[in-house]
C-alpha cells in the first residue's frame, strides 16, 4: 500500500516522541495492515523502540554536563560579597575609661551657681557639672541627661522643665540644687576623694545655712563619698539602700543648738538617696529608676499641700 502525504507526516509526528504505536488514521476507511517489506523499511530510521508491546521503562536522560560558572554570574557573587561587607557591622570602639583630670584642664569653664534659698522642701545633689553643662550655665545640660525627665515623671514638677529654667526651681516648686563639687570636668572619675571629702563639708554648711526639709541626693556613688567622708569606708551592702536613709544620717546638723525657720529645734535635714540621671548609668532600667524617685516626687507634692504652698512668679530669662 502506498502511504499517503497525510500518513506520512503523522507516522514522524509519532514517531518523534518514540511511541511504538504509529497511528496511521485518516479521514478514509480503515488502511490495510502494514506489509512485512514496509515494516522491514522502517528499521533503518532507528527508533527508540522497534517492539508493538508497551513499556513502562523510561528512556534514560544523560546527566548534563557541568559548565563552569560564567563571568558574569562571578561578578555578581563578588559585588554580593562586597555589598555584605559593607553592611556588617562596625564594632564599637570602647570608651576609656576616665582618670583624675587636674581643674586647670577645665579652667576655663564657670562653676554652676547654686539654686538655693531659706526653708525649702527639699535640695538636689549631683555630683559635679559636666562639661556641656557648665557651658550652658544650667544644671543638667546634657540631652542625654535625665534628671528634667525624672523630676516630672515623678510629680516633682508639673510639666518637664528645660535646663535654662532651673532658677525657676525655687519660685515654682519650692525645691533647689546643689553638688557636692563645683568644678566642672568630664565625669566624677575625673575627680579625686579629697575634692568629693572637702564637698561634703561644704555641702553641711549649706544645708545648715539654708534649712531645707529634705535632700535629695542624686546617685549612690555621691552618697558613698559622703559615707567615707562621715564613716572612712564605704557602706557596706547590707548598709545601702535607695529612698530614706536614718535620722542619723540627716545632713546639716550642728553640734550646737540650732532653731529652724519656725522655731523649732533644727536636726538636719532628711536624706533621700535616689538613682543618677547620667546617660551613662545603665545599670538600671528607666521604669526601675521612675520607681525609686517616685515616693519622693509623692512626699514632696504632699509637703506642699500641706504648707499651702504657693508658686510665684519668676522671669525664668534672669540669670
Amino acid at each position: 500500500m502506498a502511504l499517503t502525504r497525510s500518513s506520512k507526516a503523522s507516522i514522524g509526528a509519532e514517531g518523534s516522541k518514540g511511541d511504538a504505536h504509529f497511528s496511521t488514521h485518516d479521514d478514509g476507511p480503515e488502511p490495510a495492515p502494514l506489509t512485512p517489506s514496509f515494516r522491514g523499511k522502517l528499521t533503518k530510521f532507528q527508533y527508540g523502540t522497534t517492539s508493538t508491546t508497551p513499556t513502562t521503562t523510561k528512556p534514560s536522560v544523560p546527566a548534563p554536563a557541568l559548565s563552569k560558572p560564567s563571568a558574569k554570574r562571578s561578578r555578581n557573587a563578588a559585588t554580593a560579597g562586597a555589598a555584605s561587607t559593607a553592611t556588617s557591622p562596625v564594632p564599637k570602639k570602647k570608651r576609656k575609661p576616665s582618670k583624675y583630670a587636674d581643674p586647670s584642664k577645665y579652667a576655663h569653664l564657670s562653676p554652676l551657681t547654686d539654686i538655693l534659698e531659706p526653708n525649702l522642701i527639699c535640695v538636689f545633689v549631683g555630683t559635679n557639672p559636666g562639661v556641656q553643662t557648665a557651658t550652658a550655665g544650667h544644671a543638667y545640660a546634657h540631652p542625654s541627661n535625665h534628671f528634667w525627665k525624672l523630676l516630672h515623671a515623678s510629680g516633682l514638677t508639673d510639666r518637664r522643665l528645660k535646663p535654662e529654667e532651673d532658677v525657676t526651681l525655687p519660685a515654682l516648686y519650692c525645691m533647689g540644687n546643689t553638688n557636692i563639687v563645683d568644678r566642672p570636668s568630664k565625669d566624677a572619675a575625673e575627680l579625686s576623694k579629697e575634692e568629693t571629702a572637702a564637698g561634703t563639708a561644704n555641702l553641711d554648711a549649706k544645708f545648715l545655712k539654708y534649712k531645707p526639709e529634705a535632700v535629695c541626693i542624686v546617685g549612690k556613688g555621691i552618697w558613698e563619698a559622703i559615707w567615707r567622708y562621715r564613716y572612712g569606708k564605704n557602706p557596706k551592702a547590707s548598709e545601702f539602700k535607695y529612698g530614706w536613709q536614718d535620722e542619723k544620717h540627716n545632713m546639716g546638723r550642728s553640734e550646737e543648738e540650732v532653731l529652724d525657720d519656725c522655731g523649732n529645734m533644727w536636726n538636719g535635714a532628711r536624706v533621700f538617696v535616689t538613682t543618677s540621671t547620667s546617660g551613662l548609668a545603665a545599670n538600671l532600667k528607666p521604669a526601675e529608676k521612675e520607681a525609686i524617685w517616685r515616693p519622693f516626687g509623692k512626699w514632696v507634692q504632699e509637703r506642699r499641700e500641706e504648707r499651702g504652698f504657693v508658686p510665684r512668679l519668676v522671669d525664668a530669662s534672669a540669670d
